[in-house]
């Protein structure tokens, strides 16, 4: 019997945790997903559970009154912590009231989805995101029960802003990110590259306007450093005949529609590294800016970015707008570099690697004998 595959996550965030399902589909497993809430974007879903105070106006309200402020800042820069992993833990009793009220209002759905798809008999459970259901972790201590493989899958500001939940990192049998900076926030991780299909891109022919257009889409600002490029761009415009093309707060085909517009995609800036904006426009054959996380360059050194920071990305964008050919070298070496990399199904194995699974779904982890569900709502 194939082995079967359980992705648990708290939205479908740019489509990444649905295309791990689609990959291990490939390859033969029986994989699905559950998300707790909707990607506003519109990425496809699998099992969506719509739960209640997740993303709203009233949820981001309360999270600003009684969450630690420090939870709440994202940004592009490296933070100095003091104890490594960073844990996630209630801002003191209001704050943990109110997740209690939260997760007993889910109870009866999240009942219902165990009954609904035999929860249990599953054979391995990734957590991207590294969250289940419960903050207390109480259904990966049932999982690990019952012998149960629990895989941890970081994707951003989870383990950089969050913090892993201590009672679910306690339990994972393996610990695996998708941001290269994160090697450095988790004594026991590993790094794989974000899946990707990039057969789902065309490569577009560049533009024949004359004048180039300069793609930039954040989702969050202040994580991108969007100040800087949007300046560089505009300061650029006086000497030289360029568009900024912003893609911002729109459904995610018509962000591609747009991207594709552009002669130029620029990511990101500041300590981090590239994300999946970055892997779309390689793949459609689109030159791409972006930072890169201290030593990513080192380990993979045919990388196809124009790599920037807050110094060089005037010089380097004007480089690019008058060099055509280099602007379709670029081209090339991108979307190959993407499919060498980031190939979905070759991701999924890699982890299947070093979680030591096998085709037929055999888990080595032993059932604990000390498992106790005394004071646990978990049917």
């Amino acid at each position: 019997m194939a082995l079967k595959i359980l992705h648990i996550a708290p939205f479908n965030t740019s489509g990444v945790p649905i295309t791990f399902v689609k990959a291990e589909r490939k390859l033969g497993y029986h994989s699905r997903l559950v998300t707790l809430g909707k990607d506003k974007r519109n990425y496809p879903e699998d099992i969506c559970l719509n739960l209640p105070f997740l993303n709203s106006g009233g949820v981001r309200f309360a999270k600003k009154a009684f969450s630690h402020p420090s939870k709440l800042d994202i940004n592009n820069q490296t933070k100095k912590l003091e104890n490594i992993p960073l844990y996630w833990r209630p801002n003191g009793r209001p704050e943990k009231t109110l997740i209690g009220f939260r997760e007993r209002l889910w109870q009866k759905k999240i009942n219902w989805l165990f009954s609904e798809i035999d929860f249990w008999n599953f054979d391995v459970y990734q957590l991207d995101g590294g969250l289940e259901f419960f903050r207390d972790g109480r259904t990966t201590r049932k999982l690990k029960s019952l012998g149960k493989k629990v895989i941890c899958c970081y994707t951003g500001s989870d383990l950089r802003t969050r913090g892993a939940i201590p009672q679910i990192d306690s339990l994972s049998d393996l610990n695996v990110t998708l941001e290269f900076d994160h090697l450095k926030l988790h004594p026991n991780i590993y790094h794989v590259f974000f899946p990707f299909d990039v057969n789902q891109y065309q490569v577009r022919p560049e533009p024949e306007s004359k004048v180039i257009k300069i793609g930039h889409a954040p989702t969050n600002r202040r994580a991108k450093g969007s100040d800087q490029i949007i300046a560089a761009i505009k300061e650029i415009q006086s000497e030289h005949p360029v568009e900024l093309v912003l893609i911002e707060n729109l459904p995610h085909q018509e962000s591609l529609n747009r991207k594709s517009e552009c002669h130029i995609f620029v990511d990101q800036i500041g300590d981090l590294g590239y994300g999946l904006n970055s892997l779309e426009a390689l793949a459609m054959g689109i030159p791409t800016f972006s930072c890169l996380a201290p030593g990513f360059a080192e380990k993979y050194p045919e990388h196809p970015f124009v790599v920037i920071d807050g110094y060089n990305i005037k010089d380097q964008l004007v480089a690019l707008i008058s060099d055509g050919n280099l602007r379709r070298d670029l081209s090339k070496k991108g979307r190959i570099w993407v499919q060498k990399y980031h190939d979905a199904e070759n991701v999924v194995k890699e982890i299947h690697k070093l979680a030591e699974l096998n085709k037929n779904g055999e888990s080595s982890s032993q059932p604990k004998d000390d498992f106790s569900l005394a004071g646990s709502s978990i049917k």
